[in-house]
């Protein structure tokens, strides 16, 4: 049984909100999500719950077809056809190139690639949504494509008795005096790998990731029902206003 628990509310896919059930391509949306939230610099669909979460994709993205709608169970399929409908708003509108950097003959990277992408993962009708595979050959993102990383073996299972085994005081001894040695093998001349250095400078390359927003707290991680769980709630219409370029 799938569970409607899935995905932090703000990138819920419509099959998840409306009780539909989902495959791979769920998480499509969920980038796409994401996507445009780095690119816009907001969240795209902040819904306060299951009902407002689908008000603002339909108000962004538009009323889906009587294609789909045919799909719904019919408690969903009777709400969702009695909710005010919307045209939705091109990507051009959605995501307007004052929020791209400009292009140029040096930049591979296209704002008309990037809204076409877009165009692809928020799809309402996970049939007609982009796939993984797919995207990855898509003329925005295969610039990075490494067929090593995509074939890569999947890592190993983890060893639940690790957790579970009993260890006399000896045997913990020995296992704790280990982890110290491997702590000691990666803190070479008194700096943790990864750490900063006594002068400022880091051990590796990688740069320092901001704070998670809230949004990707544990915290914000949401227990609503869909769509499908209950269809008798109501809620005002919410303005659905975008952000615009200043």
């Amino acid at each position: 049984m799938m569970t409607p628990y899935v995905v932090t509310r703000y990138y819920r896919a419509p099959e998840v909100i409306l009780g539909m059930g989902y495959k791979e391509n769920v998480d499509m949306w969920s980038l796409g999500c994401i996507f445009g939230e780095l690119i816009r610099g907001s969240v795209l669909f902040p819904g306060t719950d299951h009902i407002d979460q689908w008000n603002k994709v339909i108000e962004q993205l538009g009323t889906p077809s009587p294609e789909f709608m045919k799909k719904l169970q019919p408690t969903v399929r009777n709400y969702v056809e009695n909710r005010p409908k919307y045209a939705g708003l091109t990507f051009p509108k959605l995501f307007p190139d004052c929020l791209f950097p400009a292009d140029s003959e040096h930049n591979k990277l296209k704002a008309s690639q990037a809204r076409d992408l877009l165009s692809k993962m928020l799809i309402i009708d996970p049939a007609k949504r982009i796939s993984v595979d797919e995207a990855l050959q898509h003329p925005y993102i295969n610039v990075w494509y490494d067929p090593s990383e995509v074939e890569a073996p999947p890592p190993q299972i983890y060893d639940k008795q690790l957790d579970e085994r009993e260890h006399s005081i000896d045997e913990w001894k020995e296992l704790i005096y280990k982890e110290v040695m491997n702590f000691e093998e990666r803190t070479k001349n008194g700096v943790v790998k990864g750490q900063p250095s006594p002068s400022g400078a880091a051990v590796n390359s990688s740069e320092s990731l901001p704070p998670s927003s809230s949004v990707n707290d544990i915290s914000s991680m949401s227990t609503d029902q869909t769509l499908a769980s209950d269809t008798d709630s109501s809620l005002e219409t919410s303005a659905g206003t975008l952000g615009c370029c200043r």
